[in-house]
């Protein structure tokens, strides 16, 4: 070696080792101090975490669901015992005249009854008719269809309407203002890959509907603020603003469609809204409702007026009666008749209840929901029209009676009563089911005429919520 060479300092390659020894101490004492702490023992279900078991994990226990039914082993309610609870709140003289009856679906039995053949004025309650001949003559998984097929020529396309009003205007990705309800957006699409983009001119077919777009018997102004003109295609049941349930309607609700449809297609309206789509033609595209079900239960729940006279028509096409409001209201007829309703009295000219021309007796909505509120076997009508049940709003909860059944002669029933709204300048209605003290369903149709809106309201209430904290044996 050339001892004038000197050798690296060996002290540089202490340090260094020292350096990687204190980081690894470091490194070490960090992962102790983090797998000690309790969050990351927890998680890691280290042996000594806080919350590490203490023992064998229990055996799981079987648990077997099952919906029951209201208790009817309990004393049934009596109609003396009825009549007696309700003689004060059917005594209020705010209800104008009073017609009703009260059942127990149970038995059968009539607990109360006051001129319940007498025809009155319904208002929205007409959509118990209207949804319970829907239920007995149509699928209840059945949708609603709006097509697009392709015109005259290959840059055409028309819109055929199938009747659905409820197809959202709202963007993809936002809920529509009908739950289960097909988005315009979803339409636009399948015709843009389905044409290639060829499409510039955009009519419509609205043929499937005839006859008035607007019903016999309605008040000058309820159309367009509370119901659309009736076409077989529309957005949102025709609102102005699709995300507002009390949103007015549009006065053209097919040439609204047609417009935001060439829109966002990026083609143009080309002719007349009485466009015919030719026979077999391609179909570019094709979107569905929600099944009659749904729209059952969304059109009681909100006593949705353009939904209903919709829905009607279905039951009428079904029927082989045209799809005007003449038709429905005889197909609604028609069915519960063939399904042994007991129509005396019954005058009907719209099936939302807009129309003062109806006419309707209290027994009729008490047989409805009877038949829908009977026990499992006791009226074959009843597994058809289970649905109304689920569609009747909650006393202070939900749909039309959310703001209701708050003060305090209402209050008990608050939850506890499910009932069908309606409300015209001088009537008002309620008809639905109620829990009593015993749990015993009973059934109602109440209907006043005559009275003032509020107090009407208020008297109907609590005459339903008293049958809620009367026992009745």
């Amino acid at each position: 070696m050339d001892e004038s060479s000197p050798e690296p300092p060996p002290k540089k390659r202490k340090r260094r080792g020292l350096l990687i020894g204190a980081l690894a101490l470091v490194l070490v004492v960090a992962v102790g101090v983090a797998l000690a702490l309790p969050a990351v023992s927890n998680r890691l279900a280290l042996p000594w975490a806080p919350n590490a078991p203490k023992a064998a994990e229990p055996s799981p226990v079987p648990v077997a669901l099952q919906l029951k039914g209201p208790d009817t082993s309990k004393a049934a309610p009596t109609p003396a015992a009825v009549q007696a609870a309700l003689a004060g709140p059917a005594g209020n003289t705010a209800l104008g005249t009073l017609t009703g009856s009260v059942l127990d679906p149970a038995t059968g039995t009539t607990l109360w009854d006051r001129n319940p053949g007498q025809p009155l004025t319904p208002a929205s309650t007409t959509k118990l008719l209207t949804t319970a001949a829907a239920l007995l003559a149509l699928d209840h998984g059945a949708q609603i269809s709006t097509k697009v097929v392709q015109g005259a020529s290959p840059d055409t396309a028309v819109i055929v309407g199938g009747g659905d009003v409820t197809l959202s205007s709202l963007p993809k990705g936002k809920d529509p203002l009908y739950p289960g309800g097909a988005h315009l957006d979803d339409l636009v699409e399948q015709v843009k890959n389905s044409s290639g983009g060829q499409i510039k001119k955009v009519q419509i077919d609205s043929s499937l509907f005839s006859g008035p777009t607007t019903a016999p018997g309605l008040a000058a102004g309820d159309v367009p603020t509370y119901t659309a003109a009736m076409v077989p295609a529309m957005l949102d049941a025709g609102r102005l603003d699709p995300s507002d349930d009390h949103s007015a309607r549009t006065p053209n609700p097919a040439a609204d469609l047609t417009r935001q449809f060439a829109e966002r297609l990026g083609a143009n309206v080309a002719g007349t809204m009485n466009a015919t789509a030719p026979q077999g033609a391609k179909v570019l595209g094709e979107v569905k409702s929600a099944p009659i079900t749904e729209l059952v239960s969304q059109l009681l729940q909100a006593s949705d007026n353009t939904l209903a006279d919709a829905v009607a028509r279905q039951t009428a096409i079904a029927t082989g009666k045209p799809a005007t409001f003449e038709g429905g209201a005889a197909a609604t007829l028609d069915v519960l008749r063939q399904h042994k309703f007991d129509l005396g009295g019954v005058e009907l000219s719209d099936n939302s209840g807009l129309s003062t021309l109806n006419k309707v007796p209290s027994k009729v909505l008490a047989e409805i929901v009877g038949a829908a509120a009977a026990p499992e076997g006791k009226d074959e009508r009843s597994a058809k029209l289970r649905p109304i049940l689920v569609g009747l709003p909650v006393a202070g909860g939900t749909g039309t009676l959310a703001s209701r059944y708050a003060d305090g002669n209402s209050s008990g029933g608050k939850g506890l009563v499910r009932a069908k709204t309606g409300s015209l300048s001088g009537v008002n209605t309620l008809a639905g089911v109620v829990l009593d003290n015993d749990g015993r369903v009973l059934v109602f149709a109440l209907m006043s005429n005559g009275g003032s809106t509020d107090p009407s309201r208020k008297a109907l209430d609590a005459i339903a919520a008293k049958l809620k904290t009367c026992g009745c044996t």
